[in-house]
């Protein structure tokens, strides 16, 4: 017999190279699968909602696994949190269904973007979890742009064209930027019910530009309408960029 489990973790991705296990490269997959592995005594396959780039952070990104069923919610956290590395900590963990992925069964993700424009912004106890651009941007040309992304759109020009994916519609629930307290910057908060490869990145780093007066807003209406003419920006620094929560319908938690 066994239980499925749904895991939310926290974890810095500064010294990982993404989240997905690679030949080479530490991951957070292979650091939780080898200690799964090693509290199971056989191989354990875990599955996240997202894929997360080298040096892209998770404060609740989810992640489920079947173990043998002498585990429980509560001591499967307690064990987890004993062994994981410093980076990395189990927020909680929750039983569900048979047949629960973390990533198929998923009906939405957020993500949150963070840049400083202040000069404190170059810290390095802040630069490790934000993009350090130290300059003002127009806010208003910044919620002008951001405003055109909710709804269905094709997101072709916003995505890593090498992607091996049937097709790059998303539909975005919610995309908006918010102040920082203290004048610190802003924070791009966007929610779908998928993302492609660097998307969101490449969705700051345009609006970034838009922001610094260095493109104007009507190329977000152009990008989504897959201008062949038209470029994004580059995508913006993954330091900034945080893996906030994954959606699910209720029936799959126990």
């Amino acid at each position: 017999m066994t239980r499925t489990f749904l895991v939310t973790l926290h974890y810095d991705g500064g010294r990982f190279a993404g989240w997905q296990r690679q030949a080479e490269g530490r991951t957070v997959q292979a650091e939780i699968e080898a200690i799964l592995a090693q509290l199971c005594k056989s191989p354990i396959r875990v599955h996240a909602a997202g894929r997360t780039d080298a040096g892209v952070h998770a404060v609740g990104m989810a992640a489920s696994c079947t173990l043998p069923d002498r585990w429980s919610a509560a001591s499967l956290r307690r064990s987890l949190n004993s062994l994981l590395p410093e980076d990395c900590w189990a927020e909680a963990v929750h039983e569900a269904k048979a047949g629960f992925h973390a990533r198929t069964k998923a009906v939405g993700r957020r993500y949150r973007y963070v840049v400083g424009t202040d000069a404190l912004a170059a810290s390095p106890f802040r630069r490790r979890f934000e993009w350090a651009l130290g300059k003002a941007l127009d806010r208003e040309a910044l919620s002008a742009a951001a405003a055109q992304l909710p709804g269905h759109h094709d997101f072709q020009a916003f995505s890593v064209r090498r992607s091996p994916v049937a097709h790059r519609r998303c539909h975005v629930r919610m995309a908006r930027w918010v102040e920082r307290p203290e004048a610190a910057g802003l924070v791009f908060e966007i929610a779908a019910d998928r993302f492609l490869h660097h998307m969101v990145r490449m969705l700051v780093g345009t609006m970034v530009d838009i922001g610094l007066g260095r493109r104007p807003v009507r190329d977000m209406t152009r990008l989504l309408a897959s201008d062949p003419d038209l470029r994004t920006s580059p995508p913006a620094p993954a330091e900034g960029l945080f893996f906030v929560a994954a959606e699910y319908p209720t029936e799959w938690l126990a």
